[in-house]
């Protein structure tokens, strides 16, 4: 939980006495929280409010609250952004209630939150200057203060301390049972303290506190300075208390048959020599000692279940992990990795010389010390299920980000495992520096073998032996044309499913010189792609002419809204919602004026306020070019009457264009695979249609503004004056209505039917169509531009990866989850890959002649939605051609044939040598 930006401020002094003018306590609390948020110190404290009388209270106060609602669907998001203060009521005492689970202690000041809250949808925390003021203007409550505090060990994060150490404690002098809440923070002393407080025991008195996980004995609980988080105490776990010291003989107070455990020693220096037996049942040749690796109840579960339990203890690597509060993700990564033959042989064996404990951008060697005793346990025989509460401790300390019990994602853990393995076991001492090399026109080999060389002298440890790559990068400036061409190295390939890659847009098309009827396209392009992708697409679906050009434009409310007139503009600046057209116009016409025509129709007021008649738009606007010799409003007629020579009905009206649906033709997905553009001629004899009616129409035009504000009928014999574009108002009468269908203008394909992103039956798309479009040649994204050294600029560069050198191990992360700053998704597409076999040899650039032939052994699962999900592994027995589904504590063989879901989320597979 991180400090929020609150956005209070602080003033000290006034008197509640008086209700004070909602600005003004608005200003009073602004400044209070700025002058609390300028002085963050470690044991600030901070009181959690709940966000729904907070909303109330910014709605009176007229403070923004669109930072706080963004999630929060209750009645009280109906309201707008800011509310004038004078229209909304008082907050009334604070309240809460809502965010307290009922029966909690209050009289004790232990009260206690409901679980899986989140910050600005259930809660705001403020400081405790801004709580204050809070409490003295409305009472109320109850009260829930929470310190500030932080973590990490390179890196230091101070978040607020939302949810306490929930422990249950045991008397084992009755077996009762109660709650003790405390901050991880809080030493053994402190909690020594609060339980013989709350059991009325003197301190003289001889008493021990046991750390009793699982309910197993694990060690004496002695009134250190130690923290309950260096401890490795979880979330609503047992602690035992035994009055009179602790028992001798294996049998606590409450008759529990216990297996007494030692505290493991802390290590000064490191000790390995050798793993236990493999799961094939030969001897890893390597003595099997130490009681960081010796095997205990203290890390099963229950043992109710004898049989499973015999047959697990056949062989290892078939012991589950525990489920710590939300560690599914943790326990997922985990099994993938320690089912990864090449690091299964090395941390069986002694890697202790190549622990680097002076890295400054390693663990000082902890981290991978505490993976090393989790493998071996997991790989003993005897066991069925361990809790991994050192390694989960090692792995708060380190990267706090993963610290608490909120779900995580497992490859984010992945990536954090592999860097920090690498840094803590790097060969590399002290890193020599090197002067990177410009590309320069020099072969691709030269180039790619010079960047591992420097990489490699850098970079050497089992990690970089097994899991890395190296791939080619090459970025190319829209502007200048500079190339700049790097190679990288990689630990994994995160691949992008085909659907996060492209979209599909619909464009209806329009013929600006009156030569045909409109026509809908849809087309595909690149979803950071820039307008002139979406031209050059659009341009080869209608079969633009060679001295044609499109002009592309928005929309809205049947006017023109906006032209896409720049080349370069983002495709993502285009909303599903909007509607695109284009106009087809002559090249050699390009520089004059644009004429373009709103349509208007009288209709019937709808309203009772309103009797009579008004004009209302519809349809969509046309677009052409005006001639050189324009002088005059006849002119203006004259091109109208022209660009609507294809709506010319050349039947009756009850029978006119009986073939057409929806105002077109054809439905666009029936529309032949050709590129004869529908003209004129193929759809109107234009000899007979002068002889269907005795005189053409005389069009009420109209002059307008930009805005459409005001109008002036057009006389067209008079002179106008005009820019670059004129726009006019087209008024349609009945006897227009009668010689042109305008149906072709006027009922489009709704927005939902043929707009973005049609919603289609999704069809299972193969690991090599991502891997394809992870290689693809793609623009940067709007937030990941590249600076170009000729320009001198940021620019939205186009981007080309090849793969040059691939591992013996090569993980596969197939992103399936899409954030954005209103929206996160999770595409549930069924990705098929091969399990045996995967030959990626036409992916890589290198010319090496290597086999890259690979054969699949783990694989990350995520079922479920964004937050609610749960992670499980599939992985492969080393030696053994049987499957295996590890699902926190439980494990169970499941058939390959099994094993390919839609919930695939991570692959590993490991190179099939020759």
């Amino acid at each position: 939980m991180t400090v929020p930006a609150s956005g209070f401020t602080m003033e000290n002094g006034g008197s509640s006495c008086l209700p004070l003018p909602p600005d003004v306590e608005n200003r009073i609390v602004t400044d209070l929280g700025k002058e609390s948020e300028s002085n963050l110190q470690e044991g600030n404290l901070y009181y959690v409010v709940s966000n729904r009388w907070f909303r109330r209270w910014q709605l009176y106060v007229g403070q923004p609250t669109e930072e706080f609602s963004s999630k929060d669907h209750s009645s009280d998001s109906q309201h707008c952004n800011m509310v004038p203060s004078n229209v909304v009521e008082t907050p009334g005492p604070i309240d809460n209630s809502d965010i307290v689970i009922n029966g909690s202690d209050s009289e004790n000041n232990d009260l206690e939150l409901k679980r899986f809250l989140e910050e600005r949808r259930d809660y705001v925390l403020v400081p405790s200057a801004v709580w204050e003021k809070l409490y003295d203007w409305y009472k109320g409550g109850p009260p829930l203060p929470r310190k500030l505090i932080s973590q990490g060990v390179t890196q230091k994060n101070f978040y607020v301390e939302v949810y306490l150490l929930c422990l249950k404690l045991i008397d084992s002098r009755d077996g009762s049972e109660c709650i003790i809440r405390l901050s991880k923070k809080a030493t053994v002393f402190d909690l020594r303290e609060k339980v013989f407080a709350l059991k009325g025991i003197k301190q003289e008195k001889q008493a021990c506190i046991w750390d009793y996980f699982n309910q197993h004995k694990q060690s004496i609980l002695d009134a250190t300075s130690q923290t309950l988080e260096e401890l490795n105490l979880q979330m609503d776990q047992h602690i035992l208390l035994e009055v009179d010291g602790p028992t001798q003989t294996g049998m606590d107070a409450t008759r529990n048959e216990l297996a007494l455990v030692a505290l493991e020693p802390s290590r000064s220096s490191l000790s390995i020599a050798g793993g236990p037996v493999m799961s094939n049942g030969h001897s890893s040749s390597y003595g099997y000692q130490g009681s960081s690796l010796s095997s205990s109840v203290s890390d099963m579960d229950d043992r109710s279940d004898l049989s499973n339990t015999a047959k697990k203890r056949e062989k290892g690597g078939l012991a589950g992990l525990q489920n710590l509060g939300n560690t599914c993700f943790m326990n997922s990564a985990l099994q993938c990795l320690v089912h990864t033959p090449p690091l299964v042989e090395y941390f069986l064996q002694d890697y202790s010389e190549e622990i680097n404990a002076d890295n400054p951008l390693g663990m000082h060697g902890e981290l991978a010390i505490a993976f090393g005793d989790l493998l071996r346990k997991l790989w003993s025989l005897g066991q069925t299920t361990i809790a991994p509460r050192a390694f989960k401790g090692k792995l708060a300390r380190f990267a706090p980000q993963f610290s608490g019990y909120n779900q995580h994602d497992s490859q984010e853990l992945l990536a954090f495992l592999l860097d920090g393995l690498h840094e803590d076991l790097n060969r590399v001492k002290r890193k020599p520096y090197f002067e990177t090399k410009d590309y320069d026109g020099r072969p691709d080999a030269e180039v790619a073998d010079e960047c591992w060389r420097y990489h490699r002298a850098r970079n050497d440890s089992l990690i970089v032996d097994v899991c890395q790559g190296q791939y080619k990068s090459t970025l190319v400036c829209p502007v200048c044309g500079k190339i700049s061409i790097t190679f990288d190295p990689f630990m994994y390939l995160s691949l992008p499913l085909p659907s996060t890659v492209t979209r599909s847009v619909t464009v209806t098309v329009f013929y600006g010189d009156g030569s045909g009827l409109p026509m809908p396209y849809t087309v595909t392009v690149q979803r950071h792609g820039c307008i002139k992708d979406l031209t050059l697409a659009l341009t080869i679906a209608c079969c633009l002419k060679n001295d044609e050009n499109l002009l592309l434009a928005e929309v809205y409310d049947h006017r023109i809204y906006k032209y896409f007139d720049n080349p370069l503009e983002s495709v993502t600046s285009i909303k599903d919602e909007e509607y695109l057209v284009a106009y087809r116009l002559p090249k050699s016409e390009s520089g004059r004026p644009k004429l373009e025509i709103i349509h208007r129709s009288l209709e019937r007021c709808s309203t009772d306020r309103l009797k009579g008649m008004e004009r209302k738009l519809f349809g969509t606007p046309l677009v052409t070019y005006l001639g050189e010799e324009f002088r005059s409003g006849a002119d203006i007629n004259a091109a109208v009457s022209k660009i609507l020579v294809p709506l010319k009905r050349t039947y009756s009206s009850t029978k006119a264009h009986s073939s057409k649906e929806n105002g077109f033709v054809s439905e666009m997905n029936d529309e032949p695979a050709n590129c004869s553009p529908r003209s004129v001629s193929q759809s109107i004899d234009i000899e007979e249609e002068e002889t269907s009616f005795e005189k053409e129409p005389s069009f009420q035009l109209l002059l307008t503004d930009d805005r459409g504000l005001s109008c002036k009928p057009i006389d067209k014999d008079s002179a106008i004056k005009y820019g670059p574009l004129i726009k006019v108002f087209l008024d349609w009468t009945d006897r227009e209505h009668e010689l042109y269908d305008m149906s072709y203008i006027k009922d489009l394909p709704p927005v939902h039917q043929t707009r973005f992103m049609k919603k289609t039956r999704q069809e299972a798309i193969s690991l090599f169509s991502c891997l394809e479009a992870f290689l693809t040649e793609e623009p940067l994204g709007p937030d990941d531009m590249w600076y170009c050294p000729r320009c001198k600029e940021h620019r939205q560069a186009t981007k080309k990866l090849d793969l040059w050198k691939l591992p013996e191990i090569i993980v596969f992360h197939l992103k399936r989850f899409s954030y954005s700053r209103y929206l996160k998704n999770k595409l549930d597409t069924f990705v098929d890959f091969p399990i045996h076999n995967l030959d990626l040899s036409k992916y890589v650039k290198s010319n090496d002649g290597k086999s890259y032939l690979y054969n699949l052994y783990a694989i990350s699962n995520h079922y479920g939605g964004l937050g609610g999900g749960h992670y499980t592994a599939y992985a492969k027995l080393i030696d053994e051609k049987r499957w295996y589904h590890f699902d926190d504590s439980h494990v169970s063989p499941v058939g390959e044939e099994e094993i390919k879901t839609s919930a695939a989320y991570l692959l590993f597979y490991q190179r099939v040598e020759n």
